[in-house]
Formats: C-alpha cells, sequence, structure tokens
C-alpha cells in the first residue's frame, strides 16, 4: 500500500489485488464526551485486526470548548481537556490515543469543527494532530480537503491497473428529517463528474445507494459492463451520540431525531471476464456498516 499526495486535496493509493477495502469514517468529534470512545475504539481495532486502511471525511475533532467559543458548555468537555491549554491537550491525547492506528490512516479531511477554529483562533489543530502523529509514530498520514478526490489504484497480477476515483465532501445543510441526505446524494451526480464514488458525512445519517449510468468512452467504445457504469453513493454516520435519552439539552429541544452511529466499510471487487481474466472494467462497488 502506497499513499501519494499530488496536491492538497488529491491523494492516490496504491493497492495490489482484485479486492479491496476501506473504512469510510466521519464526524468522530473525538475530544467531546458524547463521542461513543467503545464503539470507535471497537471498529478500528476491526480495522487493525482486517488490516483496513482508513479514511476520516471531517470533523475528527468537536473543538468547542476553547475560550470565548459561544458554543461552549461545561459538560461537554472531557476533564483530560479543562485546562488552561485547553486545544493543546486535546492534540496530546488524540496522538497518543490513535498511535495503535497511525499505520493505517491514510487522509483526513477538514470539517466544519476544525476550520471554525482556523477561523477564530488562527491555528490549524488538525494539522497539527497530523504533524505530531506522522513525528511520533514514522507514519504518512495527510491532510484532505473540506472536499477532495481519493483515487484507488489498483494493480492485479497481469500487471493491468484500474483505478476507482472517490470524490469527498464534508457536508452542508442540515440533511432533513424526511429525506435524510437523499437529496444531498443526487446534488452530488448534478455537480461532480466522472467519479466511481461519493461519500458525505456532516448531517450524521448512515446509509448508501447505486445509481446506474450510460457511459461510453473518448473512442467510442461501451467502456463498462454493457456499457453501463455504477455509482455508489453513500452517506457516513457520526460517532457523537447527542439524543441520549431525548428528555432535554440543545439537541433535543431543536428537534433533533436520534442518529445511527459508526462508520462505514467501503469493498471494491473487480471480476473476470468470459476468459477468466480480471477485467478492470468489470467491478462491483459497495459499502456496509462495520460488523457488531
Amino acid at each position: 500500500m502506497n499513499l501519494i499526495k499530488h496536491t492538497k486535496n488529491v491523494h492516490e493509493l496504491k493497492v495490489e489485488g482484485p479486492e479491496f477495502r476501506m473504512a469510510m469514517l466521519s464526524d468522530l468529534h473525538w475530544d467531546n464526551p458524547k463521542c461513543d470512545w467503545v464503539m470507535l475504539k471497537k471498529d478500528l481495532d476491526y480495522c487493525v485486526s482486517e488490516n483496513i486502511p482508513i479514511m476520516v471525511n471531517g470533523d475528527f475533532f468537536c473543538l468547542m470548548q476553547g475560550k470565548g467559543d459561544r458554543r461552549g458548555n461545561k459538560s461537554d468537555i472531557r476533564p483530560e481537556h479543562n485546562n488552561a491549554k485547553y486545544l493543546d491537550s486535546v492534540v496530546e491525547t488524540a496522538v497518543e490515543w490513535f498511535t495503535p492506528y497511525a499505520h493505517l490512516l491514510t487522509v483526513i479531511g477538514y470539517g466544519n469543527h476544525c476550520t471554525a477554529i482556523i477561523k477564530w483562533q488562527e491555528t490549524d489543530i488538525l494539522q497539527r494532530f497530523v504533524d505530531l502523529l506522522n513525528y511520533k509514530c514514522k507514519s504518512n498520514v495527510y491532510t484532505g480537503g473540506y472536499g477532495g478526490w481519493f483515487i484507488v489504484n489498483s494493480e492485479f497480477r497481469s500487471g493491468t491497473r484500474a483505478t476507482t476515483k472517490i470524490k469527498y465532501f464534508h457536508g452542508s445543510g442540515g440533511g432533513g428529517v424526511v429525506t435524510k441526505g437523499a437529496l444531498n446524494l443526487t446534488r452530488a451526480l448534478e455537480m461532480y463528474e466522472g467519479f466511481d464514488v461519493f461519500t458525505m458525512g456532516h448531517i450524521h445519517e448512515n446509509s448508501c445507494r447505486n445509481d446506474v449510468r450510460d457511459v461510453i468512452d473518448h473512442s467510442g467504445h461501451k467502456g463498462y459492463s454493457n456499457g453501463l457504469k455504477d455509482i455508489h453513493l453513500m452517506l457516513t454516520g457520526t460517532y457523537k451520540e447527542e439524543y441520549e435519552d431525548g428528555s432535554k439539552g440543545w439537541y433535543v429541544e431543536r428537534g433533533a431525531p436520534p442518529k445511527p452511529v459508526g462508520g462505514r466499510i467501503l469493498t471494491i471487487s473487480h471480476r473476470r471476464d468470459r476468459k477468466g481474466d480480471l477485467d478492470r472494467t468489470l467491478k462491483q462497488i459497495d459499502s456496509t456498516k462495520f460488523p457488531l
């Protein structure tokens, strides 16, 4: 596995074999007391046991308890961060906590919580975390963008290569209680071109769907099976459970519903043609929730 940075928000992961899995996470809000550390650790430990690389699409941290932050709440800070060096302590403790998973982390994108700290506190906490993690663990983790591209470049034994283009965007809007992000996925089909997978977080939903397109390549050939291309669209959930018992609090009072907790595992499988050879155009893309 070889991770290459092309630009700030375009990265390429070179892998071998006909099947590839990657954990697609977002909205960890790791430093918030409502982040389910038990479930997060279970999912990350599963990645270690199965050697599954990890991509995080924004809001790695919550970061709302700094001095002067109007979103602050005394109940929403962990004891180890309740000190005069709040932001520093978040970075230092996070590096310690994520050290066992540093070798699997690939790209960590920005979310609105991290960009807010850049705007109001004039420091990039996510970049500081990645820099310290790489220094301590000799790892190769990159920060991405709020949106960007992640390209999986698969090589087969025959030497043939196939690419799967993942378009990521942390997200915007509230998601909608009724549509649950379906409109965001349809909007992505109108905004972006040439992707095989679209992934978004932010609205704390956890679901996926497959769309199909009739395509033709520049030479006039139907480049996919029957000329049809599958596109996988996914929403990744959060690890911050805010609804709790539904009795009170800002989240309950604004009428927000309970949200699914956890991320997804993306699977890219290349199939064989009639001659038994792996075909770069014959592939199946799907994603599932982490196993219990």
